[in-house]
């Protein structure tokens, strides 16, 4: 239970009153109180009145009733603020689209490995098969879902833990760590290798029927444990169970391959010189062109250097061909609640994906070393992941690609100011993590201060800056909640903290929330 949040003490009422004197007296204390509660058709009149005497509350409503909350709230002088140009700029891979899934965390941390594997290799662009992590994920849900109803079989269903334990238990959504922990067993592999499908990329059918399964095979599991089923035999249930569960995702997915071929040309680092037998007129057409130039070979086949691979498994991919290990970043998180205090660790009960890792980690810590790392490693030459709540103040679906408080006034629009800090927006769950994506560049003023942030997003290019957005400082102090680091660049506290005992937390409890 979070210890900033105080329950009032119930007020017990005078017990010396007499029967007859509680009889008379009762229902009309009632009803005082109920008309206290009530809202008044006076007040109703009152605040109508008010708020037809101002001439802004009429165009606001115009506006809002016409165009929507968004249009009507965005000020074109905040918009105008925020160009899309960065002092630090990550040439950085095409942007990928997750369709109508809740995949963001898998394709923001492909994203980020994405770009490492382009510049290692010298290619023009790569994606991975994020169909291929998405198979493995909704196989491993599915399997700790199983585990962890195995590991509350006497819990009420109605209890809290476990409502959470059977809230959507092969959901889309995910932390940086469920991907870590997905690469660790079943490596990665291109998308040429195992592309995307109608149920990847618009899960909501695949993922309902699932769970709908899953839930079927809980209820059993527990029926049979109240039968006096031993451990054992509803493990064999469960191993039961999971063949369904392939056959389900199997038919929905496809099955991934367990080795495939790899073809990649790498990028020409400097052109070719025009052929010196070429001859053009004045107006640029081609006049007269050698037969050797015409002819050749080498004008009509790509040349380029070939990366051939045939039947590699998907973990000898990883290992040969991704630069980096996905161990390597730590979980920052930036929670100001005083109930989390800062430079601690902390772990996330029955937050795993994969029943035999352990929970999933964050070290929380205050903004500035989160603003600190995350300019250092872009500064470096290495995207970032982050989690953050993309609802507020955003212009997400148009060309805009904007996040910043000052280009959406909703607190003009609608007349009034929205004071919670970041720690009361998470304690009353006004603001959330909700949305994973990827940090590609950042502009450094003439002060040497970072004023905006590049955003790459996972929607496609028909959004955004052929999808890439703009976040103001502000808005990244105030609504990024994680950050995925290198340990090269983590300070001291940090490190410490990483070699402490966690603090454990309940489900309820956490730090951040999935994103989808």
């Amino acid at each position: 239970m979070d210890t900033n949040v105080h329950t009032p003490p119930i007020m017990k009422g005078p017990s010396n009153m007499s029967k007859a004197s509680k009889t008379v007296k009762k229902p009309a204390t009632r009803a005082g109180k109920e008309n206290e509660k009530a809202i008044s058709s006076r007040a109703i009149d009152e605040y109508s009145k008010r708020f037809n005497s101002e001439r802004a509350n009429r165009v606001a409503a115009n506006a809002s009733t016409s165009l929507g909350l968004i249009k009507a709230a965005t000020s074109y002088q905040g918009v105008r603020s925020l160009p899309k140009d960065f002092s630090v700029d990550l040439k950085q891979t095409g942007i990928t689209n997750q369709k109508q899934s809740g995949r963001c965390w898998m394709f923001a941390a492909l994203n980020t490995l994405s770009f490492e594997v382009m510049h290692k290799w010298n290619l023009d662009d790569f994606e991975f098969s994020e169909s291929y992590l998405f198979f493995w994920d909704k196989i491993e849900k599915s399997n700790t879902y199983l585990e962890n109803v195995l590991a509350t079989l006497d819990e009420d269903t109605d209890s809290r833990i476990f409502t959470i334990i059977n809230y959507e238990p092969a959901d889309d959504g995910g932390w940086w760590q469920m991907f870590v922990n997905l690469v660790n067993k079943y490596g990665l592999m291109p998308k040429s290798a195992f592309p995307e499908s109608a149920n990847s990329g618009n899960s909501d059918d695949f993922t309902m029927y699932l769970n709908v399964k899953l839930r079927e095979f809980a209820s059993q599991l527990r029926e049979e444990h109240q039968a006096g089923a031993s451990l054992d035999k509803l493990r064999e249930l469960k191993l039961n169970d999971m063949e369904t569960v392939y056959r389900i995702c199997a038919i929905s997915l496809g099955e991934p391959p367990k080795k495939f071929d790899f073809f990649a040309r790498t990028k020409e680092d400097d052109k070719k010189e025009d052929c010196k037998d070429e001859k053009t007129k004045s107006d640029g057409k081609t006049k007269n062109v050698s037969k050797d130039a015409k002819d050749s070979k080498e004008s009509r086949i790509d040349d380029r250097p070939q990366i051939r691979e045939y039947g590699i498994t998907p973990q000898e991919f990883y290992a040969k061909y991704v630069p980096v290990d996905v161990n390597d970043y730590v979980t920052l998180c930036n929670n100001p609640m005083k109930s989390r205090p800062f430079n601690r660790r902390y772990q996330l009960k029955f937050s795993t994906n994969v029943a035999e890792t352990g929970p999933l980690e964050f070290v929380n810590v205050d903004m500035d070393t989160i603003h600190k790392a995350a300019l250092d490693q872009l500064q470096a030459g290495h995207p970032l992941w982050f989690a953050c709540d993309c609802d507020q103040y955003a212009l997400l679906r148009g060309k805009e690609g904007i996040f910043d408080p000052g280009a959406v006034r909703v607190d003009e629009l609608f007349g009034t100011e929205f004071t919670f800090d970041k720690a009361h927006a998470l304690q009353y769950g006004v603001s959330s993590a909700n949305h994973a994506m990827t940090f590609t560049g950042v502009n450094i003023d003439e002060d040497g201060q970072a004023d905006r942030w590049k955003v790459e997003n996972s929607w496609g290019k028909d959004v955004g800056e052929d999808g890439y957005y703009v976040a103001s400082d502000e808005w990244f102090r105030r609504y990024v909640n994680e950050l995925i680091v290198r340990k090269e660049f983590l300070p001291e506290p940090v490190l410490d903290a990483l070699q402490s005992e966690p603090l454990t937390l309940e489900p309820w409890q956490s730090l951040s929330s999935i994103c989808r």
